[in-house]
């Protein structure tokens, strides 16, 4: 009876172990890494869909090419990177992370002569699960701490979310608890000519 007992106990832990493996592999972290990966390789063209509330200055991305470049994809389970150019700026790389709880989302920003800018990799992680087709980045303390530094007081409460909807559209968007909301749409029906490589990357 006792190796009965045994038994049964070995099949109920495999069993768990089994589940949780599956589990892990079907986080909505993953899930939405792996629709990205389905694009490593492709750029996209994007447009402003939001952009409140209007500003008193000169936009950077008003009236400017937009285009997305899935191109870091070395090891697409653990990071993916997707510069994102605005006209010839060639300076901004996303850089998406898996954490052992989420995803972690950072903005790599470099100079024309391949030198870091002074606000540079700041982000967040994600603290909720999120779906597969919507990741939320609240802004971190690091990044915070950065901000308040350089007198970026307006980002203090930034948040950043990306949308993936396959073989549709991908979105980059800002929020903020004032009303501030910055969307960008890129449609991923159509892929376009990819641009050279970002500021301070190889070839």
């Amino acid at each position: 009876m006792k190796r009965v007992l045994l038994a049964f106990a070995a099949l109920s832990v495999a069993g768990c172990a089994t589940s949780s493996t599956a589990a892990s592999s079907s986080m909505p972290a993953d899930a939405f890494l792996s629709a990205l990966e389905a694009h490593c390789g492709k750029a996209y063209a994007g447009r402003i869909t939001a952009n409140q509330p209007a500003s008193a200055t000169p936009d950077p991305f008003e009236s400017k090419t937009l285009v997305m470049h899935v191109r870091g994809c070395d090891d697409p389970t653990r990071e993916i990177r997707i510069p994102f150019h605005v006209g010839d700026d060639r300076s901004r790389t996303w850089v998406l992370t898996r954490t052992p709880t989420g995803l972690r989302l950072k903005h790599d920003h470099m100079h024309q002569d391949g030198q870091p800018d002074a606000v540079t990799m700041y982000g967040g992680d994600t603290v909720g699960a999120g779906t597969a087709q919507r990741q939320a980045f609240p802004v971190d303390a690091e990044s915070v701490a950065m901000f308040k530094r350089e007198g970026l007081n307006a980002s203090l409460n930034n948040t950043w979310a990306m949308e993936l909807v396959p073989a549709k559209t991908f979105v980059y968007e800002l929020s903020r608890p004032n009303g501030r909301l910055f969307r960008v749409e890129f449609d991923l029906t159509s892929a376009v000519e990819p641009p050279p490589a970002p500021w301070g990357a190889d070839g």
